[in-house]
Parts: structure tokens; C-alpha cells; sequence
């Protein structure tokens, strides 16, 4: 028989750790992974709203301290399971740089793929780092943008992206994307389209931040979860930081958006004005291919048209 403490309303918070072949292990704090919806993460911050500088420094002791009782040499996620009164348990240890790692960077200035491989080339930490801990600036927030349909039960899409529009990076703003419009998301891998990450002077900035980086996010072709991810957002649980890992699930119905609401007269007036702008472009072009009419020698010619509202 195997008894496990079981610990109700849990946050899931993450230590960024580096080792190094020289017998370094540092901590470059914190991030909060605990908007999740099947155990999966969706969201994540640093700094954590949940953690005193106590408790802080308390979790990155320890997760130092696992570092170094396995001569531990690479960049490393030590990550934890806090119960509401601030009591840490050792989850697991990922010998790897996580899918959020940029909000790392983003509050810390520093680029932590390039340290991992000086770190795998034999170098030693820099000294700066193993003075302390750097202090962090500001607040980052990454949101994970996905081909999925939360409507239906998040089945993953796939299909060719018919149209894509992403915000446009700056000091604020980064996006990681391996796809582009035209491009088409496979069925045989993660439907992940983009990372979102954003920094600010402080969370509320960064969340407002956020909120304009997903209104400029547009996706036609396979559905996705932009709408979900704006309502997750501006949820009051969300925005006061008071959100646990089984909380999405709980309370799903309160995170999904209205059934978009179209005015069919509207759509079929500006697919009409769509077609007879092609074919007025097309006219006086002595090209037998110019003409944008349809005709055809036998049966009926169907055109797909995309509108973006």
C-alpha cells in the first residue's frame, strides 16, 4: 500500500536552476505553471503572486539543494506543489529548459539557451549569477496559442492556416512560432501555432499587455483557443492571482466564450461585395484567365471566400 498526502487546492510552482561541470548550482527564481487544464499548463508567470520573499527563498533553497545532491549539471526545472498555507513538495526535477522559459528571460535579461550550452561546453556559471540570485524586473506572463477547439472539449485541429496574424514583437512582446499562414498544422504533432509572452513594470500591465497581444491575434483555417485564452485573462480568479491547478477544470463553463453571434444578411452582403470587387479588378485584362465570373463548360463553380470580422 502506497499513502501520498494529498493536498487540497494546490499551486504549481517551478525553480529555473543551472548547473555547471565546476560544482555551481544556482536558482533563477520562480514561475507559476497553476492555470492548467488537465494537468496541462495554459498559463504561467514570474513572479509568482502567491509567494512571500520568505516562502521564496525558502522553495529556492531547496531546489538548489536538489541540484547539487545529484551533481547536478545543465539548466533544470525543480518543480513544486504549494498548498494554501505555503507547505512545498518536491514534484519532480525536468532536466531540460521548459516550454516557458522566455518569461525567465524576459524578467531577468538573460538568455538562458545560450548559458545552457556554455554550461554543456565546460564553462562555469558567470560570476555575476553566482553572487546571488539576480533580482527580477518587472513581470511576464506567457500564454500558449493552440489549434483546438475548445467548444469541443479542446479536440485538437489541424488543416492549413488559411490566415494567421501574430502581434508584432518589440521590447514588450516576443513570439515563438514554428508556423507561418499558408503553413498547415499536422495531425502527428502538438497543435501548438505560437508562445505569447509578455513583460511589463508590473502584473496588471502585464496582463493589459497580454489582453492586446491576443486581440491581435487572428487564426482562419483550424480552430483555436484564442477566445479561451482571452476570457482565462479577464477572469476575476485569474487577475486577483488566486487561481489552483484543478480550477479550470472545476469551473470550465466560466472560461469558454459565447457561440460567436453572425448576422447572416451582413455575411452574405460582404461576400457579395467581395465577388464583384475581384471581377470589376479583372475587367479590360485581355487574358482568357483574368475573368473572375465563375463560368464554367459544365456544372455549377464553388468558391470558398474567408471573412474576417
Amino acid at each position: 500500500m502506497l499513502l501520498e498526502r494529498y493536498i487540497e487546492h494546490p499551486r504549481h510552482i517551478e525553480f529555473q536552476i543551472f548547473g555547471d561541470s565546476h560544482g555551481h548550482v544556482i536558482h533563477l527564481n520562480e514561475r507559476e505553471c497553476s492555470a492548467q487544464r488537465r494537468y496541462q499548463k495554459v498559463m504561467e508567470e514570474t513572479p509568482s503572486p502567491f509567494l512571500t520573499t520568505e516562502l521564496r527563498v525558502r522553495m529556492g533553497a531547496a531546489a538548489v539543494a536538489a541540484g547539487k545532491a545529484l551533481d547536478y549539471s545543465n539548466a533544470g526545472t525543480v518543480e513544486f506543489i504549494v498548498s494554501p498555507r505555503g507547505e512545498f513538495h518536491f514534484m519532480e526535477l525536468n532536466t531540460r529548459l521548459q516550454v516557458e522559459h522566455p518569461i525567465t528571460e524576459m524578467t531577468l535579461g538573460l538568455d538562458l539557451v545560450e548559458l545552457q550550452l556554455r554550461v554543456a561546453a565546460g564553462e562555469s556559471l558567470p560570476p555575476a549569477l553566482l553572487q546571488g540570485t539576480p533580482p527580477q524586473h518587472g513581470h511576464a506572463i506567457e500564454l500558449r496559442l493552440y489549434a483546438e477547439d475548445p467548444a469541443q472539449g479542446f479536440l485538437p485541429g489541424s488543416g492549413r492556416l488559411e490566415h494567421l496574424a501574430l502581434p508584432a514583437a518589440s521590447a514588450h512582446v516576443r513570439i515563438d512560432s514554428g508556423v507561418i499562414e499558408g503553413d498547415t498544422v499536422s495531425i502527428f504533432y502538438d497543435p501548438m501555432i505560437a508562445k505569447l509572452v509578455v513583460w511589463d513594470l508590473d502584473r496588471p500591465r502585464a496582463l493589459a499587455r497580454i489582453a492586446e497581444a491576443l486581440a491581435a491575434c487572428h487564426v482562419q483555417g483550424p480552430k483555436s483557443n484564442v477566445a479561451f485564452l482571452q476570457q482565462l485573462i479577464a477572469h476575476p480568479a485569474v487577475r486577483e492571482g488566486r487561481i489552483d491547478t484543478g480550477y479550470l477544470d472545476r469551473a470550465l463553463d466560466e472560461f469558454l466564450p459565447a457561440a460567436a453571434q453572425f448576422n447572416a444578411t451582413a455575411i452574405v452582403a460582404a461576400a457579395v461585395t467581395a465577388l464583384l470587387h475581384a471581377e470589376a479588378g479583372a475587367r479590360g485584362d485581355a487574358s482568357p484567365w483574368a475573368p473572375r465570373d465563375a463560368w464554367r463548360m459544365q456544372g455549377a463553380a464553388a468558391r470558398e471566400l474567408f471573412l474576417q470580422q
